[in-house]
């Protein structure tokens, strides 16, 4: 059994840390980060002085999806690739062998909600949240490989991030909200008890 978890949310908003919390928790699961699909420096468009990394056109998503859709096709496969130990240890890859395990793939990025493709492969969709300072601060405390030039912040990250949101509401997504300013604890003990639950209530379903 497949699931596709969704991690998405504003900048600096706790994505990456819950995410590698619950890859460690969950069985069989795997990760993939949208940050690893910027284009090269010299292909992110410049507007109003400012690069646009903060946009959907900066993202290779055809990459992405195929990476995705590389889980999809052969999990086992997927997660050996990526170094993952399967509590499967049986080889099922080239077999006609049915895998009863279950296999979960997060996927973790500012810009999960308003790309129809991606939007629809999620079982499961939380979304990060935290104000406008606390995001500035944590944002101005973290060391970039390209660091912020002055006013990115203002003049383009939050901008784009509320207006993405609002894309995110018009098109009235199925997101569990989550409020970022949260302990870690707290945070990955509501999301990994959901999705307990929830793959607890697939399981009886399906049985």
């Amino acid at each position: 059994m497949q699931v596709i978890i969704g991690i998405g949310g504003v900048t600096n908003g706790g994505k990456t840390t819950l995410t590698n919390r619950l890859m460690q928790a969950l069985p069989n699961c795997s990760v993939v980060h949208q940050d690893d699909f910027f284009k090269p420096q010299d292909e992110i468009v410049v507007e109003d002085g400012f690069k646009q990394y903060d946009v959907i056109s900066a993202l290779d998503m055809d990459a992405m999806m195929n990476t995705i859709n590389a889980w999809k096709k052969n999990p086992i496969k997927f997660e050996r690739s990526h170094g993952i130990n399967t509590l499967d240890a049986r080889t099922i890859e080239d077999s006609e062998e049915k895998d009863s395990a279950i296999h979960i793939l997060i996927v973790e990025g500012f810009l999960l909600y308003t790309y129809r493709p991606l939007i629809d492969v999620f079982d499961y969709r939380f979304f990060l949240s935290i104000p406008y300072e606390e995001c500035k601060k944590r944002r101005s405390s973290r060391n970039y490989t390209v660091p912020d030039p002055p006013g990115l912040f203002d003049g383009h990250v939050w901008p784009m991030y509320v207006k993405h949101k609002k894309v995110m509401e018009d098109l009235q997504i199925d997101v569990v909200q989550l409020n970022g300013t949260r302990s870690r604890e707290e945070l990955f003990n509501h999301v990994y008890g959901f999705i307990q639950n929830s793959l607890e209530e697939l399981m009886k379903m399906l049985s």
